[in-house]
């Protein structure tokens, strides 16, 4: 039995299995039969809603200097900006109003926001909508300060792991960051009970099919209730520049993977899938994605938290942005649902 049979009977791989499964991409019919698969499995246990997340971006200050990242320490070029509470609490309020039933709060590691002020911002979400869930991705805490923020209210957190192989981290990463921590971070947040997101970008400058296989063995390992890959997109102001963008192909076939992999996860058709292919978070619903993430930050903001080049929908209002989504969600025979949209067990 080759590994394309093996995986589509069996849903999980070995990493040398992941290896001979991802050297066949490429070929149209491969790609077809898992997609079919993918879109079965997602129909199965979703049909045809499609959640959305409400994200804001409340800070763009980092204390890292991810190589990739055009919000790291080092760019000083960016234009900085912090929400405050009430700011946040617009955002929601906004949010609410369209039908959004979920809230990411997103930002750079600010040491500003002290688990105190972010336990506080917490706490008044969930006491504003009681029907919504929060959702963090703020990025590598402490133990401590994970628990204080689920004990105020929070539901879920995004920390994508990047990749799994430990010399690639470190050609993304400065050296004060490493690959142990993150796992270390994404393994206690299932203990305290989160729905956990990882995830990776597809294209990283220095990654390889190896990697991608490692980061399938990582994830099936992990089990997390969320996973978000997007193609890399580079941004001007980073030393990866002039590194060509990620495969807008390669990223579609990979969420098929994963959907079949975890079969309920949560699959989000990116933004940055959006940002590099005019039809690209249709084409990901139509592999095997289940959500949306439109953006409820002012938009005086928007163009400042600018992780990567040329992002989409920097200047729409959040109510433009959604029935916008909903138009194109439509497209490809879906719908967006106001629901929380949590992971099933």
């Amino acid at each position: 039995m080759d590994a394309v049979e093996k995986f589509l009977k069996d849903h999980s791989l070995s990493l040398e299995e992941y290896r001979e499964l991802l050297g066949r991409w490429q070929e149209a019919d491969v790609r077809e039969v898992l997609k079919s698969e993918a879109v079965k499995l997602r129909k199965k246990y979703y049909g045809d809603k499609v959640f959305t997340r409400g994200l804001i971006e409340f800070t763009n200050y980092c204390k890292n200097n991810c190589y990739y990242c055009g919000i790291r320490k080092g760019n000083h070029n960016a234009q900085r900006y912090r929400l405050t509470k009430e700011e946040i609490l617009e955002c929601c309020k906004q949010g609410y109003e369209l039908g959004f039933r979920t809230f990411v709060l997103q930002g750079g590691e600010d040491p500003y926001y002290t688990d105190e002020k972010m336990a506080d911002i917490i706490r008044s979400i969930r006491e504003s909508y009681t029907d919504c869930a929060i959702t963090l991705s703020i990025g590598e805490k402490s133990y401590e300060s994970y628990r204080l923020f689920r004990e105020a209210g929070a539901d879920r957190y995004l920390l994508r792991h990047e990749t799994a192989n430990e010399e690639h981290y470190g050609k993304l990463h400065p050296p004060q960051m490493s690959l142990a921590n993150r796992m270390k971070c994404l393994y206690e947040l299932k203990e305290l009970g989160y729905q956990v997101g990882a995830g990776f970008m597809v294209g990283s400058p220095g990654q390889t099919l190896d990697c991608i296989a490692r980061d399938l063995v990582f994830l099936q390992e992990l089990k997390p209730q969320m996973v978000g890959i997007g193609p890399f997109i580079p941004h001007h102001d980073t030393e990866f520049a002039n590194e060509p963008a990620g495969s807008v192909d390669l990223t579609l076939f990979l969420l098929s993977v994963i959907r079949i992999m975890l079969p309920k996860v949560l699959l989000p058709a990116t933004t940055a899938l959006g940002t590099m292919d005019p039809r690209g978070r249709e084409k990901g619903l139509s592999v095997g994605a289940n959500v949306v993430m439109p953006n409820l930050s002012p938009v005086m903001n928007r163009k400042k938290y600018d992780l990567y080049d040329n992002k989409i929908c920097t200047g729409e209002e959040a109510a433009e942005c959604r029935g916008c989504l909903g138009r194109r969600v439509e497209s490809v025979g879906y719908r967006l649902v106001n629901e929380r949209g949590d992971a099933i067990q």
